[in-house]
């Protein structure tokens, strides 16, 4: 019964999209209701099969089933097949259950857009990618979820198309993943090259046979792939701008879907990683680097939405890193990726309610002493802060510092290195979300003339009441006797190295580092008048951060310009070079054509004069050789 309702999964919101979008008009009245009985069914099958999980014994609670087959072409054999073990569940999980949310939230949020039941088919669409993703039983369905992902982002981040900037910002989402997905693409070519096969059991169990350096290459074009989806740096330059999308899609995107989606690929491939060392160091290269890009840019960011963003984009950082250890980090990886779905969504919807309080108004400068007039949107803001920057008990606390005892935990030069910049993360984390705290709920009131601050309606407030409650409980009830690391094992495998620092080092270390963070941003935000515009004079690095560390400007460089000049050149060599030889050679024959067709004038006195010539020439050639 289990097996033959997975499906179910995917198809519930897959089929709520596609209702939604064919009525049309019709459905105005009634589209949001659907979107959200979709999404709350598919939690309701998920957590079902969750339970039904619990029920059976570690080797038999991956369940799998053949839909049908897919593409027989050749050599490659592909079903469309599904598959749900117990890294799959925590999606499934994560993605039905914060995404309900998210959508009866949309209620309230889009209840004035007259394009809502449009709104609401949209994130039917992500959630049935998402679900399509993380269920697939082999790389093909899989590339299916991740492409359907990329196309309901373009959908959402441009969902306000009139605007330029909304627009501008759903085709840098759609070109930068691309860029990442063709790292996906060619890793599947290589697997079925070398494997015969792209379907995970196939794939895993051969990998023992392969060489290190086909492996470490198809790990670096799936970290490629990561890169794109969970913006890592390099392909991190559309994180930013994607907040040109409503508030909903924000915390769909960043807390339950899409930038999740780099984090499951490489703990699910993890055979592939863990026989592959080289490509392993630039999974955490690429963590590392993160997690200190996103927290930089947070800091100098005055709009709400884009410092959140900056700070998604460092927090998967640290699961990126996390995944880069290997057997000691796939785990935690995932619990911060859990604890994470949690308070970042509370904070974006958090962020989402104080917008619809101020006017959408974003800017922070602008906001102040709103803890009074919003006290739901207060406490449940707050809580997500405190969980974030790592307070204890709240989930962050413990998902966080995971992650730093097992960057210690890799020893030597590295782990310090590690370590240390995780450390910095954590007290520039502390830095900029106390910054948002004091911009946005303390202080004096900085508003616009006209403002009228006001609580959002229940249906707003109550999922950010929920998420609230996920940001308090979740990190403890992950981390519980290893509960979460015993559940993942059959999946990631298990870890029993020794601590290279104590954990209660560790622990101490992260709470001054959090410290440090707190005290500097109430020394700088709450000691002083805060301008109503952010100041011109200022460091070049608040500068360089506030121009997103001038990551486009290095990307246009970098890849922008010398593409367009290969391009050109390449468009020369077509137009002069093959076209020219195409062109030439029918210019030449036109032309040989053309003489040639005067010789045949239609007259006969022509033609036996022609005949007489050839015969008089024929005679005295042969008279001539006879004379010889």
């Amino acid at each position: 019964m289990e097996t033959a309702s997975l499906w179910l999964l995917p198809a519930l919101p897959l089929a709520g999209a596609v209702i939604l979008l064919l009525t049309g008009r019709f459905a105005d009245a009634w589209g949001h209701f659907l979107g959200c009985l979709t999404a709350l069914a598919a939690f309701g099958v998920a957590a079902w099969s969750f339970f039904a999980m619990l029920g059976r014994a570690d080797a038999a609670r991956a369940i799998s089933t053949d839909l049908f087959h897919w593409v027989p072409v050749g050599g490659l054999r592909v079903d469309f097949a599904l598959q749900l073990d117990q890294l799959s569940m925590c999606f499934a999980l994560l993605i039905t259950g914060v995404g309900s949310l998210i959508h009866i939230y949309s209620i309230g949020y889009m209840s004035h857009d007259p394009a809502r039941r449009r709104f609401f088919a949209y994130l039917n669409l992500f959630l049935a990618a998402m679900l399509l993703l993380v269920l697939a039983n082999n790389y093909l369905v899989l590339y299916l979820g991740w492409e359907g992902v990329g196309l309901a982002s373009y959908l959402l981040i441009g969902f306000w198309f009139h605007k330029p900037s909304a627009a501008t910002a759903a085709k840098k989402a759609f070109v930068v993943n691309r860029v990442g997905d063709m790292g996906l693409a060619i890793a599947m070519m290589v697997m079925f090259a070398t494997f015969g096969s792209v379907d995970f059991h196939g794939v895993f169990g051969a990998t023992p046979q392969a060489s290190e350096g086909v492996l470490t290459a198809i790990g670096l074009l799936l970290l490629l792939a990561a890169c794109g989806k969970s913006a890592q740096v390099p392909l991190q330059s559309w994180l930013g701008d994607a907040m040109e999308g409503p508030t909903p899609v924000s915390a769909l995107i960043h807390a339950a879907t899409m930038v999740t989606a780099g984090v499951y690929l490489i703990a699910r491939s993890n055979p592939i990683f863990d026989l592959a060392p080289g490509a392993r160091l630039g999974v955490l290269l690429v963590g590392a680097v993160t997690l200190l890009f996103g927290a930089i840019v947070g800091c100098a960011k005055d709009d709400i939405k884009k410092a959140l963003a900056a700070s998604t984009m460092s927090q998967i950082g640290y699961m990126i890193l996390a995944a880069g250890l290997g057997p000691a980090g796939y785990a935690v990886a995932i619990m911060h990726l859990l604890t994470h779905g949690f308070f970042k969504a509370g904070l974006f919807l958090g962020a989402g309610s104080v917008m619809h309080a101020m006017g959408e108004e974003t800017d922070m400068r602008r906001y102040g002493g709103l803890r009074k007039l919003l006290p739901i949107t207060y406490v449940t803001f707050g809580l997500g802060y405190l969980a974030i920057i790592g307070v204890p008990p709240f989930a962050g606390f413990f998902s966080k510092d995971k992650i730093i005892e097992a960057a210690f935990g890799a020893g030597g030069f590295n782990g310090i290195a590690l370590g240390l910049a995780a450390l910095l993360g954590a007290a520039l984390t502390a830095f900029y979300m106390t910054r948002v705290m004091l911009l946005t709920f303390f202080g004096e009131k900085r508003w616009r003339e006209g403002t009228d601050p006001h609580e959002s309606p229940a249906v707003m407030t109550g999922p950010m009441i929920l998420l609230a409650v996920g940001s308090v409980a979740s990190g403890a009830l992950f981390v519980w006797g290893s509960a979460l690391q015993n559940w993942l094992e059959p999946v990631v495998g298990a870890h029993h190295g020794a601590e290279a620092v104590p954990a209660g080092v560790v622990t101490a270390l992260a709470l001054v580092a959090v410290a440090i963070g707190v005290a500097s941003a109430y020394w700088q935000y709450a000691q002083r008048e805060i301008p109503d515009t952010a100041p011109q004079v200022v460091s070049a690095l608040t500068v360089a951060a506030r121009n997103d560390l001038y990551g486009d400007a290095i990307n246009e460089a970098a890849f922008m310009r010398p593409g367009r000049e290969v391009t050109r050149s390449l468009v020369l060599l077509d137009t002069r070079g093959i076209d020219g030889i195409v062109n030439g050679t029918a210019a030449l024959i036109g032309g040989l054509s053309a003489r040639v067709r005067r010789v045949q004038s239609g007259f006969v006195r022509t033609y036996a004069l022609s005949m007489f010539t050839g015969a008089a020439l024929l005679a005295a050639a042969l008279l001539a050789v006879r004379i010889w």
